[in-house]
């Protein structure tokens, strides 16, 4: 099972729900679903709403190990305005 689909069962939301909560359309969470990359700045507001739902995800969950710290890194960025 995908990653995303896994996280958004477990926080109990539809995809459309999602969608609104990370700022993109119920298209785009299903692409992410079958697979498609989640940019790190839709990672960072998925462990944002999953926080504020009481479920800890970190960019480990979201990407897997080997690319989590260059999520992060990149997110990062992106929020310093480097």
């Amino acid at each position: 099972m995908n990653t995303i689909k896994t996280i958004r069962e477990r926080l109990g939301v539809t995809q459309a729900v999602l969608a609104q909560a990370v700022g993109r359309t119920q298209g785009n969470v299903a692409f992410y679903e079958r697979g498609q990359s989640v940019p790190s700045d839709v990672a960072k507001r998925l462990i944002v709403f999953a926080s504020e739902r009481g479920v800890v995800l970190s960019y480990e969950d979201i990407y897997g190990p080997a690319l989590a710290n260059s999520a992060q890194a990149a997110t990062e960025t992106v929020v310093q305005g480097v």
